[in-house]
């Protein structure tokens, strides 16, 4: 009996310290109007994953997610101007898929064009007048700098599908074709993206100069005239500044001390390389890859810490054609320390503008640059880690750049948090974990 008095006693007690808190109710908070979401930005808002655009990724994009979750308090209808079909468009999206190399004796995963049915017939098409106005007005390739340009639809496939008037208005005018009550605004990625995608200063001219940095001056007059644009009719919205590039696998998915060489590959080399005088040297284990650079001794050197080799480097050539060790890395898929800074310091400048106008128009900024560093080191959600790792993190799309459902969910919740901390609404967090990472065959 008196074992049992104990025991319940102890049910007593824990019944009595057991905290009875109730889950807030949603609230759009201090008087914000959630009925015409629209968002505002580039491939990322779109929706745009593993290298091309299409129809599931559009439905998973950050925009479509927080949308759904923005209903539970007032969010009205999110109009997407979706592809037909999973094909991807203007090109086939990559799939993680099983197979050889030029050289590998044993097939393994790599990313590779979608073999599926070709389904993008009528994705050039304008599908305004069927469909608009849409709220995800996210534009793969579209820079801030080109929000000022008229007749932009025409240049931009992406543009033309959803423009009212593709050949004469200017993005900034169909940003507020769908009257917008709330937004989000996330651009100015690609005006330092193009330069670092291209290999920096190594970059072919492009037309328009649009794999350069963009002019600041330029910058700061589009992003103003784009936020005011947004706030003319009274709507309120988040404003989300540009990610670091090192903190995307496109940059680090190849590690700079990654070529991992035998004794005999060893000897092999050095053996050819000593009568340049011993600079370029290697050891058995992981070496630094040899990459182009004019402005070294006969124009090549190892690669260092802190420099970064492009995912868009042909795989087999560093496999089989000796890529790295007997032939330097060619330039344009090498990002040195000194393009390095150039990108750094236009994303500081871009974002510090960002900043001032938020302050300027009483917003809030999303912080995705130092949220996308913390990525990288890993998160916990629910018992499940996500990390910036190429493939296996979850966050981030085959491509390297963009994100996956998880990743976009995860960039959701950071938008949450930043509205309810703003607007002291109690907008319920997403379940990251109902979202698919990279799809494995």
């Amino acid at each position: 009996m008196k074992k049992v008095y104990i025991l319940g006693l102890m049910g007593l007690l824990m019944a009595s310290c057991k905290p009875n808190i109730e889950p807030e109710k949603p609230s759009s908070g201090e008087g914000i109007d959630f009925s015409s979401y629209v968002a505002v930005g580039n491939s990322l808002t779109a929706g745009y994953a593993d290298g091309s655009l299409y129809k599931s990724g559009q439905k998973n994009s950050y925009p479509a997610i927080l949308a759904e979750q923005l209903k539970v308090v007032g969010g009205g209808q999110f109009r997407l101007p979706l592809l037909p079909g999973e094909y991807g468009y203007p090109g086939a999206k990559l799939m993680l898929t099983v197979r050889k190399g030029l050289c590998d004796t044993a097939a393994g995963l790599s990313p590779f064009p979608y073999t599926g049915a070709l389904d993008s017939a009528g994705s050039s098409n304008n599908i305004f007048n069927s469909d608009g106005p849409f709220n995800n007005m996210g534009i793969p390739g579209i820079r801030c700098i080109d929000y000022l340009v008229p007749g932009y639809g025409a240049l931009n496939p992406y543009a033309r599908r959803m423009f009212v008037n593709p050949a004469g208005s200017r993005p900034v005018d169909e940003m507020v074709v769908a009257k917008p009550t709330f937004f989000t605004l996330w651009i100015g990625s690609n005006d330092v993206l193009g330069y670092a995608m291209a290999g920096g200063d190594q970059a072919a001219p492009a037309p328009g100069g649009t794999n350069q940095i963009s002019n600041v001056d330029i910058f700061n007059a589009a992003y103003d005239t784009v936020l005011s644009t947004m706030k003319r009719k009274g709507a309120q919205g988040v404003l989300i500044n540009i990610p670091d590039i090192t903190s995307s696998p496109f940059f680090t998915a190849i590690p700079a001390k990654g070529l991992l060489l035998s004794k005999k590959d060893v000897n092999n080399l050095n053996d050819l390389y000593n009568p340049l005088g011993g600079w370029i040297r290697f050891e058995e284990g992981y070496n630094y890859f040899v990459i182009e650079d004019s402005t070294a001794p006969n124009k090549f050197r190892h690669i260092k810490d802190g420099e970064y080799i492009l995912l868009s480097t042909p795989q087999d050539s560093l496999k089989c054609k000796g890529w790295g060790t007997l032939k330097p890395i060619p330039a344009r898929y090498v990002l040195t320390a000194g393009e390095v800074l150039k990108i750094q310091t236009a994303t500081y400048a871009f974002n510090n503008i960002i900043a001032l106008m938020a302050r300027r128009e009483n917003l809030a900024v999303v912080d995705v640059n130092s949220y996308l560093k913390t990525l990288q080191k890993g998160v916990l959600f629910n018992g499940s880690t996500f990390n910036t790792s190429f493939v296996s993190g979850g966050a981030f799309s085959l491509d390297g750049l963009h994100l996956t459902p998880r990743g976009a969910a995860l960039v959701a919740n950071q938008i949450i948090t930043t509205i309810n901390t703003k607007y002291r609404a109690t907008i319920p967090m997403i379940d990251v974990n109902k979202y698919n990472g990279v799809l494995f065959p």
